[in-house]
């Protein structure tokens, strides 16, 4: 999934800063997994956790091997926490696409790690250790809906507020289109097929809870794809292929809290209205006046806060009693569909909860990196026109990296010189 979310940003983005965003992505990879050795999953899962977060009882993996995880004596402690790393690891690659285009490199790498101790692992816990308070309270989140989309996209926010507008924003010169839609499609593939793992694999077991929840991913995906496609053909009539992905990530989004909770069918309410929340939600950051330069908080923020709430209507506990162990005493009291009318208080108070947390937070932690010598978040005005692959990385995606757009003269109008460049000959417009 990592590197899907790798192209998809990298698709995106102009061919100029592509390289870039794939590196981000499979730098969080490497940090993340490190920081979650080293302290990220005892903060988060440690068996004597407080209700906000956990202790260093197990820093370094110490004593997590064989023993029973938090979740249950049928998961191994360090199968667990393997597996609860990716979740970390995605959610930072995530949040840090946001210095898509004008951040630098150095600055975004101690964020990694800064931000998923601060934030990700108190989110984790809270969320889905026994003893958070979220939990306690019976907030439902089966993969993700608050500490992996709400955190990541309210973070991504929170970066391109504290980085500033790219160079030319409102100008001709960020009217393009994303430079790879191959690379968006290929991002989408790995992803889709990913989420079955991230979903399904919440289930902890080969179980009929868990084919369920890839069952209603699967569906989910599919009618956000189609909702937002059907959305951007009424204003150009055009079926849109980047259109078509962000639905399916949309629809990914919206599904993945309640994955294990609900039944076949609401998967294609989870669809349209996360499909077509996000799709308007795109247009959020010009009315807020934030570059958010890839609508991460569009597709992530406002998608996981739609799947929480959603949960709240649809979670039934005849689906989360599919897995053999929510029954009896461990029995969910489920949402709307069991007349459990209190649980839409509990989904929105995790949201809002998640939400101010990782928003507020990450601009603490921002402002405070900013005034570090060294790690000034902002790339140069001249790296911003060379792009950051090759400012920062000295590499590139591509043979050729077009910076004219970047330079054009205000003498070229439509592509065509008002004057030529001996006052005869007509001088060649820049190259596309």
């Amino acid at each position: 999934m990592i590197p899907g979310v790798g192209f998809f940003y990298s698709g995106l983005a102009r061919r100029k800063s592509a390289l870039s965003l794939i590196w981000l992505t499979m730098m969080s990879t490497a940090v993340v997994s490190f920081q979650w050795f080293f302290w990220g999953y005892s903060l988060a899962f440690s068996h004597t956790a407080g209700k906000f977060i956990g202790n260093l009882d197990n820093i370094g993996f110490r004593d997590v091997l064989g023993g029973p995880s938090v979740v249950g004596p049928t998961v191994p402690d360090l199968l667990f926490a393997i597996y609860q790393g990716m979740f970390s690891c995605i959610t930072v690659a995530l949040a840090i696409g946001a210095a898509a285009e004008r951040g630098r490199m150095l600055p975004c790498v101690v964020f990694m790690f800064v931000w998923a101790t601060l934030i990700y692992d108190p989110l984790a816990c809270w969320t889905w250790n026994p003893s958070g308070w979220s939990f306690v309270l019976g907030g439902l989140d089966f993969a993700g809906g608050t500490p992996v989309h709400i955190a990541s996209g309210s973070a991504a926010l929170a970066y391109s507020l504290m980085l500033g507008k790219r160079r030319g924003h409102g100008t001709h010169e960020l009217n393009y289109r994303p430079h790879n839609v191959t690379h968006i499609v290929l991002g989408t593939v790995f992803l889709w097929v990913g989420w079955f793992g991230f979903n399904g694999g919440s289930a902890l077991a080969a179980n009929l809870r868990a084919i369920m929840a890839c069952v209603v991913t699967n569906i989910s995906a599919a009618v956000g794809g189609i909702t937002w496609c059907l959305l951007d053909y009424r204003l150009e009539h055009k079926w849109s292929t980047v259109g078509f992905c962000s639905g399916v990530i949309a629809g990914l989004v919206a599904i993945t809290p309640g994955s294990g909770y609900v039944p076949a069918w609401a998967a294609v309410v989870y669809g349209v209205v996360g499909g077509a929340a996000c799709n308007y939600a795109t247009k959020l950051k010009f009315v807020i006046e934030v570059d958010d330069a890839l609508d991460i908080f569009a597709e992530h923020g406002i998608g996981g806060i739609v799947g929480n709430i959603l949960t709240a209507f649809f979670a039934a506990d005849y689906i989360a009693a599919l897995d053999g162990v929510s029954i009896g005493e461990y029995k969910i009291d489920g949402g709307w569909l069991n007349h459990h009318w209190v649980q839409l208080g509990y989904q929105v108070a995790d949201s809002v909860a998640g939400f101010a947390y990782a928003f507020g937070g990450t601009c603490i932690i921002l402002f405070i990196m900013n005034l570090i010598p060294g790690l000034s978040l902002r790339a140069s005005e001249k790296a911003e026109i060379m792009g950051i692959d090759d400012a920062e990385l000295g590499e590139f995606a591509y043979d050729y990296v077009e910076i004219t757009r970047e330079v054009i003269s205000e003498d070229f109008a439509d592509g065509v010189p008002k004057f030529s460049a001996d006052g005869a000959k007509p001088a060649s417009p820049p190259k596309e």
